[in-house]
């Protein structure tokens, strides 16, 4: 088990690595998106046509994962849910449909595939990703942490109980003869798949989890008349394209506290959400948490003064922040008190946000 999670950390840390620092003049603003309850359980069956779809708004189309630049196929997506189950659709346009992966929690991103990602409390740590390719073979983990912490535990063989997914294609699986329109990928998760406990009521009426959706799209090859993943000159893979719904300015989907926010709304009639202040606290917490992680790398030791981390005075629309840093044997904390509702909050020197 110990050796297959350094295995597999190996191998998505190549495939996801990135650089911690980022310009405040690029600050990421998380997508919102509210979903809407439904009373009956739908049919999970790749078809977008259950009434219950045509109610659901869909996201803004993904854009590429670490800049602006609009991705060649469009992808785009709905959410709803019930009090058993989140239910997602993803319509994905690709005129080469092709995927070859069979095998259950193998390497899903060595496919085109479609992304779950999902932190139910927000705190950037516990969280759940599910791959699924064009075949339906599915790949779902847990991690304990981001990969940017070196304690961080990757359970591959977590399974979602219970997880109902179904694909449907417009075109030909595997045939390089025709051209596709694409992909639907419907699912169910059910929530009891998230509970920390057995009592635990973790069904998020009201409530805003965390999520944000990638999809990895290759450039192929045809080799005897099959799909590959297409090489250099030198016979290297060229990079995968990463075009994700709510963007994270850089290649790295690890990154929790820049996904999006799903509102789960209990209400019949159309529901609107906006991200809470307190939320844009939080994330002053983390610039500054980067900032330490960038001081560290450079020197050392962590920074003992807030002064060593930036020189600007830190706002939240239209208020001042005055954190606190508090330097201990085994790393750090940085407080601050919200303006907005008085509450502290805490983050640590491994990014763990604790209220």
């Amino acid at each position: 088990m110990l050796l297959k999670n350094q295995w597999l950390k190996i191998v998505l840390v190549f495939s996801s690595i990135a650089v911690f620092s980022q310009s405040k003049k690029n600050t990421i603003v998380p997508k919102t998106y509210t979903a809407n309850k439904i009373t009956k359980p739908i049919v999970i069956d790749g078809d977008e046509s259950d009434p219950a779809w045509k109610n659901a708004d869909w996201t803004d189309l993904f854009e590429d994962i670490e800049n602006n630049i609009k991705p060649k196929y469009a992808t785009k997506v709905k959410m709803i849910w019930d009090e058993t189950n989140f239910y997602i659709l993803a319509k994905i346009e690709e005129p080469h449909v092709w995927a070859n992966l069979k095998q259950r929690d193998t390497i899903i991103f060595y496919n085109n595939d479609f992304e779950v990602f999902i932190n139910p409390d927000g705190d950037t740590f516990n969280y759940y990703e599910l791959e699924i390719n064009a075949l339906n073979t599915a790949w779902d983990l847990f991690l304990s942490k981001p990969y940017r912490e070196n304690d961080n535990v990757v359970l591959n063989d977590w399974n979602i109980p219970g997880l109902k997914s179904a694909v449907k294609i417009s075109g030909t699986l595997n045939n390089p003869n025709d051209t596709d329109e694409g992909w639907i990928l419907e699912m169910a998760i059910p929530w009891a798949s998230y509970k920390k406990s057995y009592n635990e009521n973790n069904v998020p009426a009201d409530k805003f989890w965390r999520v944000n959706f990638s999809r990895v799209n290759w450039q192929h090859s045809l080799v005897d008349g099959k799909y590959e993943r297409k090489k250099d000159a030198d016979g290297k893979f060229l990079p995968e394209y990463n075009w994700v719904w709510s963007p994270m300015g850089v290649i790295n989907m690890h990154e929790p506290e820049k996904w999006g926010y799903v509102y789960f709304s209990s209400k019949e009639e159309k529901d609107t959400f906006t991200i809470p202040q307190d939320e844009k606290v939080k994330w002053e917490l983390y610039n500054l948490y980067r900032a330490q992680k960038e001081y560290y790398q450079k020197n050392k030791v962590w920074a003992k003064t807030l002064t060593d981390l930036t020189k600007e005075t830190i706002k939240v629309d239209g208020k001042v922040l005055k954190p606190i840093l508090e330097n201990h044997s085994s790393g750090y904390n940085i407080l601050v008190k919200s303006p907005f509702s008085n509450q502290t909050f805490i983050i640590k020197e491994d990014g763990e946000f604790l209220k």
